[in-house]
């Protein structure tokens, strides 16, 4: 028998995190060939099993496109259609992505064997039709989590073993329940019940290992999971284009298909989207209407990325729990002006955001007040614009009651573009004239010093007395 072309080898592989196929999941199939046909921008057949969080993926990949190369996204076992006797393939060159989708729930006996358990899925997948690359995780009962086999098994499945408490499971309906399993961990159903635990479809019921000789050990049951989109929530930085734009948001802009966020800030990061990828700027200047637009995408289950300025985390997020959301630390303003200004925040500090757009005036102004009674450096953002001059006025005031006049104040502006520029003057002496939406306004702690034009916070007991 001849050996088959390379492109036909079928054994599993990892897509590498920057690649066209679902970031770091399993691919098999015949995957130089369909690699090569994406990148020679040949057409490319889609055949997806339901809407997965795909990165976006070039005009030349698409569903109904004929063409000499199949891109498969499904947990089922293909027949890549290969004659490894004659080493050809019989088909279109088929490369197939395999998805999380699979939650396998297990029970065991004490002292169960990593091989059987393993043995009993694979068996129960191999007869459902499924592909094992697809097992997102293992499932049991919380008196089995530290089972040797247990974890055994899912180390060599290639997912984690998680664990429900049995009360749980116990309210989970199932086909098959039983008195042996209640009376030994509390719970009628170990397997099908822990398949169950997040939902999805029973595709394989209890199913028993059959060891020779002896009664089974484990048991197992089988489900699908729905699709899960993806929210990614991150900040662009306060910069211009990719300054400060950390390395992780920029993983994640590259793997949404979707991007929502205000219209101004689409040219600071348009050249890192993959081509085909869709920017969403609903809203105008409403906050509500993006969040809303990039979760009803990303319930869709579309990849989606929800940019602001800033550092997201510095923000409050809502989100549903029927998708996968992960929120990107970024870079805050008040970071960005300590590095482009005359002085730095200082180790303790408070941040406060005078717009009252997500809050009335009165709580605002009682969280500068209680942030000046702390004695810690405040960084005040968006000071004024919007017809908001006279709030800024009086947070300045609040501040004064409670710090002396000289008290080094930080005023930066446009902090990390092009045109930054930045001041140092004093609490007593701050023209309330010179500032507007786009300044960061920093007023030291009980520490801080003016030396030689650079507002100064020692650190230590010894300096600061």
């Amino acid at each position: 028998m001849s050996e088959p072309p390379p492109d036909l080898v079928s054994d599993a592989v990892r897509a590498p995190g920057d690649a066209a196929w679902w970031p770091g999941l399993p691919v098999e199939g015949a995957v130089a060939a369909v690699s090569g046909a994406v990148a020679a921008g040949a057409p490319v057949e889609l055949r997806p099993d339901a809407v997965h969080p795909l990165p976006p993926l070039p005009p030349n990949v698409a569903a109904g496109m004929p063409g000499d190369a199949v891109l498969r996204i499904t947990d089922r076992l293909v027949d890549l259609d290969l004659d490894l006797d004659l080493g050809r393939r019989l088909g279109p060159a088929t490369a197939v992505l395999r998805p999380p989708s699979l939650v396998v729930g297990v029970g065991a006996a004490r002292g169960v064997s990593a091989e059987e358990v393993v043995g009993l899925v694979r068996d129960a997948l191999r007869d459902a039709g499924l592909s094992p690359l697809s097992v997102a995780r293992l499932a049991t009962v919380d008196a089995k989590a530290g089972e040797p086999g247990l974890l055994g098994a899912a180390e060599s499945l290639g997912g984690p073993l998680v664990a429900y408490p049995a009360e749980r499971l116990a309210g989970i309906a199932v086909p098959h329940p039983s008195e042996a399993s209640l009376a030994a961990v509390g719970t009628p159903s170990v397997a099908e019940a822990a398949a169950l635990a997040d939902g999805g479809e029973l595709l394989v019921p209890k199913r028993k290992s059959a060891p020779p000789g002896r009664p089974a050990d484990a048991t197992c049951a089988v489900v699908r999971r729905a699709p899960r989109g993806r929210l990614a929530v991150l900040g662009t930085g306060p910069g211009a284009a990719m300054d400060p734009l950390t390395p992780h948001a920029v993983a994640e802009l590259r793997r949404a298909s979707v991007v929502v966020g205000p219209e101004r800030y689409a040219a600071r990061i348009r050249e890192l989207l993959r081509p085909g990828t869709l920017f969403l700027a609903p809203g105008g200047t409403a906050d509500d209407e993006r969040c809303r637009t990039a979760v009803e995408r990303a319930v869709a289950g579309h990849a989606v990325a929800l940019i602001g300025n800033g550092d997201a985390g510095a923000y409050p997020t809502d989100a549903v729990d029927v998708v996968d959301v992960v929120v990107v630390p970024g870079v805050r303003a008040a970071t960005a002006a300590g590095s482009a200004g005359p002085g730095r925040e200082g180790p303790e500090h408070v941040c406060v955001a005078l717009a009252d757009a997500y809050a009335p005036w009165g709580s605002v102004e009682r969280r500068v007040r209680a942030a000046a009674t702390t004695g810690a450096a405040v960084t005040l953002y968006g000071p004024c614009g919007g017809g908001r001059d006279g709030e800024w006025v009086r947070a300045l005031g609040a501040l004064a009651e409670h710090r002396p006049s000289d008290t080094p104040v930080m005023i930066v502006r446009n902090a990390s573009r092009p045109d930054d520029s930045g001041r140092l003057t004093t609490l007593g002496r701050v023209d309330p004239a010179c500032v507007d939406m786009m300044t960061v306004v920093t007023v030291g702690n009980t520490a801080t010093r003016a030396l030689a034009g650079h507002a100064v916070t020692p650190r230590g007991h010894r300096w600061q007395s």
